[in-house]
């Protein structure tokens, strides 16, 4: 197991320095100057111009720019924005509103999600299949920013369960709402995707031996069919993780939560390159340490597969 983790690391490495050094080239590379940029309808201070491009390295050539951004990264330096404000200050005040926001996202998929799948799979083409592969599919058909503004006015204004926006310190319970907003349309692909993954594994010879042994549908059920039915399952939930991260900024407009979503849309409005670039990278890692996390568990959930050599 060790030298799989080993091997997955080195591996990873190349995916990081490709992708960072894409996003760098993307955001600085291009033509434009952003500095030019920073300075709007006013004149530009020549001195300060010159001073502003020596500060953040941009009168080095492009590959001197990436390898003194890389070193920053490695001693934790983000860099600072062209604002003045240190990136590394910017992700600390964001990173963890949307981690909270998408955990609290990721724990309803999983729980309602591969509950009624489950079901679903296990009552094939009965009433509750039925109704919940016609509730999947509204909620797939309809767009996150009409669920959203729908909950807010129905469970925030009209009931008063929950608070319209979120407050500054972004508590879970503030986020409950837009963490149900964000899960809906993945509740809806794990209903389906457990659902069909049920159904195949009920197909299988291990499980119609299982019932042969006189085992119990429950035990059945839970160790056998859901166990194996779960890796497809698992594979959508890491891949949707790190996709809750970047792009909950319909949800995180709607509700006005300081979160990365908002915070990125608005760098790049403002053409904000060093926290463009600072984010992404933080969100490749992030990426890459939920595939290597999901590898592991696939272990766990199938005694099959084995990482030994």
């Amino acid at each position: 197991m060790t030298g799989y983790i080993i091997r997955r690391v080195l591996q990873a490495l190349p995916v990081f320095f490709g992708t960072t050094f894409l996003i760098y080239f993307m955001v600085f590379a291009m033509p434009g100057d952003p500095i030019i940029a920073m300075f709007g309808d006013r004149g530009v201070n020549q001195a300060v111009y010159e001073q502003l491009r020596a500060q953040y390295h941009l009168d080095q050539p492009f590959i001197v720019q990436y390898l003194i951004y890389i070193s920053g990264i490695v001693q934790g330096d983000f860099g600072t924005s062209f604002s003045g404000q240190p990136v590394g200050e910017i992700l600390a005040a964001t990173f963890p509103v949307t981690v909270r926001l998408a955990l609290i996202a990721i724990t309803i998929e999983m729980i309602v999600g591969i509950a009624i799948g489950l079901i679903s799979g296990l009552r094939k083409g009965k009433l509750f299949d039925n109704s919940a592969l016609v509730v999947s599919l509204l909620l797939i058909s309809v767009p996150i920013f009409v669920i959203a503004f729908i909950m807010q006015y129905v469970f925030a204004i009209e009931l008063g369960w929950a608070k319209p926006t979120v407050s500054g310190e972004a508590g879970f319970l503030e986020l409950l709402l837009p963490g149900i907003v964000l899960a809906s349309i993945s509740i809806a692909y794990i209903i389906r995707l457990t659902r069909s993954s049920v159904i195949d594994t009920m197909n299988q010879d291990f499980v119609r031996t299982a019932y042969s042994k006189g085992l119990s549908t429950t035990r059945v059920t839970r160790v056998h069919v859901l166990r194996n039915s779960l890796i497809p399952v698992v594979t959508y939930l890491s891949i949707d993780f790190g996709v809750l991260l970047v792009g909950a900024t319909v949800t995180e407009g709607i509700f006005n939560v300081p979160g990365v979503g908002r915070t990125l849309y608005q760098a790049i409005i403002r053409g904000e390159g060093p926290t463009v670039v600072s984010f992404v990278t933080v969100m490749v890692l992030i990426y890459l340490a939920v595939n290597l996390l999901t590898d592991l568990l696939y272990a766990v959930l199938d005694p099959r597969i084995r990482y030994g050599k």
